[in-house]
C-alpha cells in the first residue's frame, strides 16, 4: 500500500471512528464511559459535551481525506491534537492512578498511532510536488481516490 493511499485510509477511520464515538457520547452519557456510569450530572453534562466535539474532530479527518490533495498541515494538527489526548491520558495515569482497562487500551493505540500519523502526513503532497516536478500538471495528475 502506498503512503498516499495509507494516509486516506487512516484519515477516513479515524473520521469515522470519531464521529461514531463522540454520537455515541452523546446519546449514552456516563453509560459510554466505562467505569464511570454512577459518575453523576456533572460527568455527563462533560461527557456528551467533549462527545460532540469529538464528533467534529472526527468530521475534521473526514475533510482532510477527503481533499483533491490531503494537507499535511491539516493532518499534522489533527495528529497534534490526538497526540495531545495520549499526554493527557498519561498524565491521568500518573496522577490519579490506573484507569479501566479499555482507557489503557486507548492511550496505548494513541501513542503507537500519532508518529504513523505525523510520519504519513505530507505524503499526498509530496507525490504531488514529484508528479509535478514530472511535468504532470496537477488536474492531469491521477487522484487517489479515498473510495477505493
Amino acid at each position: 500500500m502506498s503512503k498516499v493511499r495509507a494516509l486516506r485510509l487512516l484519515a477516513s477511520v479515524m473520521g469515522y471512528a470519531c464521529v461514531a464515538i463522540g454520537l455515541f457520547h452523546v446519546l449514552g452519557g456516563n453509560l459510554a464511559i466505562p467505569g464511570a456510569t454512577s459518575a453523576g450530572a456533572t460527568v455527563d453534562s462533560l461527557g456528551r459535551f467533549l462527545g460532540a466535539i469529538f464528533a467534529g474532530y472526527g468530521i475534521a479527518w473526514l475533510w482532510a481525506g477527503r481533499q483533491s490533495t490531503v494537507p499535511a498541515a491539516a493532518v499534522r494538527l489533527l495528529t497534534a491534537v490526538f497526540f495531545l489526548g495520549a499526554l493527557g491520558r498519561l498524565l491521568s495515569l500518573a496522577v490519579e492512578g490506573r484507569p479501566h482497562w479499555f482507557q489503557l487500551a486507548l492511550g496505548a493505540l494513541e501513542l503507537v498511532m500519532s508518529p504513523v500519523l505525523f510520519w504519513l502526513a505530507d505524503a499526498d503532497e509530496s507525490a504531488q510536488r514529484g508528479r509535478t516536478a514530472e511535468g504532470v500538471p496537477p488536474a492531469a495528475a491521477p487522484h487517489t481516490s479515498s473510495e477505493g
